[in-house]
Parts: structure tokens; sequence; C-alpha cells
């Protein structure tokens, strides 16, 4: 419970008509979750205007409302707060509503269009080896202390945000490590988070659907490192040609890390095998059971970021050595015929390419590299073909197949992925529309030595087919089938 004129500091009110002196139960901006002595934010989103709903709530039992235009009839004993931002002010609110928790930790950022879950995953496994109770905020799982709570989304909306930074307080955690999308930096849902540092680990091309254009999406990314207060540290990959980009006009003072132009923290990779990599980070050869250049950026930002934070050099590169990869991210398994199969939460060109990279140097014989991909439905567009054709002149065979189709046609999908194929590469194309077929097709066309790549849905345990949600796991599916080729 919280006094509605202390939730409303700092949350941009331009006008008040009520009494600010009410006791808050809840807040919160869907109208289905409205509660009786609670506060309802209307905001305005893609699909639906919460100022539709205000009256609604207010049957409900809502006592305040937030509103960017106030409704033509104001009811008694109801508060009506005006704002130029709702979806600012329910970030501020939440952050009030909750004392503020992430003023009590240590929160870093991660953003970027690649290495977002790898790095903050990464960054909680070091810090947990380390001996801190700390919390973590991913595509892939939320992470109190021991305590797992599943994910919904790359950043929770801002209500739950601030709901589990508050669980990660009680808890006794000291830092917590999350990824920050683009859609959370414009929709306001990091508004009320007060970050220790942030860290940029690339961009390309992806979200367009959302973003329109690159530049709206880089200035999304941007626009995270401008929030930052000058105690925050801000970590900027050298080597991305955007990362001078994210380094303008901000105030914290600014750290770079790379291979291979010259930066703050520096690694160069000494020797790459399936089971991980020997890499020389400041001067100090360490191995890593992870695999890939990309994943080499992802351990030297997390070096990076142990050692802004104060931890001992030689402490940190011993527990670097033991962390073992993220769930769906080159996760291989072998069969008992050698063929070896990787699941990888690919989805956009430029981490196929990075994905198909560390195959091609990972080869050691004449082995085939089978492909497996598809696109989401609903999602952008653009990138289709460009995904089908990097996945053809990068493998010796291709299968084109569904990812989450959604809403739209698999077979319409599939067509526009093809679509970019180099008529040179035609002849190494399959479309198989149903997944699982797709998955056991490319392993029988497996001979020993030979590599799948089964890539784009990574640690996603499901299928979303016309709303539906379907179960369905790459790594379950590539294990029961050698497991069935090996009896």
């Amino acid at each position: 419970m919280r006094l509605l004129k202390d939730l409303l500091y700092k949350a941009g009110a331009t006008e008040i008509h009520g009494s600010t002196n009410l006791a808050v139960m809840s807040i919160t901006a869907d109208s289905r979750e409205a509660q009786k002595n609670g506060l309802f934010v209307a905001v305005r989103g893609t699909r639906s205007d919460g100022h539709t709903y205000i009256d609604q709530v207010i049957e409900s039992g809502v006592i305040a409302v937030v509103c960017e235009v106030l409704p033509s009839e104001l009811k008694e004993k109801v508060t009506y707060v005006l704002v130029k931002d709702p979806s600012f002010a329910l970030a501020i609110i939440a952050s009030n509503f909750f004392d503020n928790p992430s003023e009590k930790l240590k929160v870093i950022g991660v953003t970027g269009t690649n290495g977002k879950t790898t790095t903050t995953t990464l960054l909680h496994d070091l810090y947990a080896a380390l001996g801190y109770p700390c919390g973590l905020l991913s595509t892939v799982v939320n992470r109190i202390s021991t305590e797992i709570i599943p994910s919904t989304h790359t950043t929770p909306d801002a209500v739950q945000l601030q709901a589990l930074l508050d669980k990660m307080v009680k808890a006794g955690c000291s830092h917590v490590f999350m990824e920050v999308s683009s859609h959370a930096v414009v929709q306001n849902r990091i508004a009320g988070v007060t970050f220790s540092g942030g860290i940029f680990t690339n961009i390309t091309h992806d979200h367009l659907d959302y973003h329109q254009t690159f530049e709206n999406y880089l200035e999304a990314k941007h626009s995270f490192f401008t929030s930052l207060s000058s105690d925050a540290f801000a970590l900027i990959n050298r080597d991305d040609e955007n990362g001078d980009r994210m380094a303008e006009s901000i105030r914290p003072e600014i750290t770079t890390y790379g291979l291979s132009q010259a930066s703050d923290f520096h690694c160069k990779i000494l020797e790459k095998q399936l089971g991980g990599m020997m890499l020389r980070i400041d001067e100090q050869d360490v191995w890593t059971h992870l695999i890939g250049t990309f994943n080499a950026y992802n351990l030297l930002a997390v070096y990076g970021t142990a050692i802004l934070l104060g931890e001992d050099k030689i402490r940190v590169l011993t527990a670097l050595s033991n962390l073992r990869s993220v769930e769906g991210r080159f996760q291989y398994v072998k069969s008992d015929e050698g063929v070896t199969a990787i699941v990888d939460y690919a989805h956009t060109p430029d981490a196929l390419i990075n994905v198909l990279n560390t195959i091609r140097d990972i080869r050691t014989g004449n082995e085939q590299v089978i492909t497996l991909v598809g696109c989401g439905g609903d999602r952008d567009k653009a990138k289709r073909p460009e995904m089908a054709r990097i996945a053809a002149s990068m493998s010796d065979k291709v299968i084109l197949t569904s990812d989450n189709p959604r809403s739209e046609d698999p077979v319409q999908i599939i067509q526009e992925m093809r679509a970019g194929v180099d008529p040179a590469d035609s002849r190494k194309v399959l479309c198989i529309t149903d997944r699982r077929e797709a998955i056991r097709t490319a392993s029988m066309m497996g001979k020993s030595g030979d590599i799948i790549l089964v890539a784009g849905k990574g640690h996603e345990k499901y299928q979303e087919i016309k709303g539906v949600k379907h179960p369905f796991d790459d790594m379950a599916e590539l294990t029961e089938i050698f497991n069935q080729n090996g009896n």
C-alpha cells in the first residue's frame, strides 16, 4: 500500500482532479487486472487504448486513474491524474510503489541485437560462482537467487519488472543482470530503473516490423545509453560499426571491448574446438567451454563488466573458465553414428552468419553442413529471403521449414524465404513445412562427421501456429531421433 501522492513523485503529472491522499493497494495498465482501491494507468498500445477501459476499471473499484486525455465525465470519489506520457508515468509509479528497488541493487542492462541472453546469463552464472546472490532477467528465464521464474518477454512490463526487482531485494540479491530490448526502451518499461551499467553487444537487421526503419531501431538502443547516469558505466563493443553511435552524447564514462580494434578490454582467440576454445584476455590465457567468435565477444563483455564492478582479475578468469553455454545457444548433441546436431537461437541474418562461420571454423575435413531454418510469422518480413540466402550459400544442404508461423500461412513464409536463394544454390534447398518432419529428414541425410544446424528457435519449448502454442523442443526432437536410430 502506498499513498497516491507518493506514487506520483516524478511521474510527470500536469493536472490532478481529486484527492492524492488515497491509499493505493495495486497498480496496473491491464484493465483485466484492475482491483478495488487500485490505480489504473491508461496506456495507448499498438492494439488497444487503455482510455477506452476507464469506465470499466472504475466499476471494478479503481480509485485513481492516470491518463493522457481526461474522460468527458469525471466520477465522484475517483482521482484523475493527467500526464503527457502514460507509459513513462506507469514505470515511475511502479518503481515508487515498490519503493524504488533498483536503487538498492547493482542493475546491469545488456542491449544489442545478438548476445543479450548469453551475456546476461553468463554474468549471472559468473557472479553466482563468485558467491553473490543475484538476479537474472532474460528471454529464456528469470532467476531470483536460486528461484526460477518463467519468462514471457525479453524485458518484462514496467509493473512486472519492478515487482521482480522488489523480490530480488527481499531475497538479498546484490546484483541483477537484465536484457534490455529495443521494445522495452521505446515503451518506457525501464524508465523507473536505476542502472549501474549498460553493455552494448552489437546491432544488425531485426525488429523492423516494429521500428519501421533501421535508424529508429538504432536510436532505441542509443536512448538506453543516454538514459544512464554519470555514475554508471557504458561498456561498448568497439568492433561493431555502430559502437561509436552508442557512445554519442552519453553521461557515463565509456569503456570499450573488442577482438580486432584497439580497446580497453581485448581478447584473442588462440584455438577453437567443438568442445571449447582457448582465449587470451588481457594477456592471460584461459580455456572456456563456449565456442565461436560471437561467444568470445560475450565472454569478453562479461569479463569487462566484472572488472568494472571491482572484481579480482584472476578470480574472474578462473570462474570464466568453468562457465557453460546457455540453453539453445550453440547447444549440441552427437548421434552414435557420429553426426553432430547443433541447436541455436539464430533468428537474424547476422546471428545465422556467426553460427555458420563458427561451424566452418571447427570443421576438420569434408563434413557436410546441413542447415534447417525458418522465419517467424507476424515479424520482420524483410529478413526472410536474406536468411535463406545465407543458409544456402554457407551450407551443403538446406531445409526451409516453419519456425513460429503465428497467424501467417507457413507455406507462404517459406516461399518468401526461398525467393532469396541464389539460383546457383537452388539445388541444395528442400522445403518441408512440418518442422518435426524437417528435423527427421535432416537427421536421415546426415552421415558420420556431418554437422546439422537447427536454427531459429533455440531454447523455445513451443511452436506457435494460428495463435496456439504447441509443445515443441528442437533439442528434444533431435535427441529422440538419435536415440531411435541408435537402437
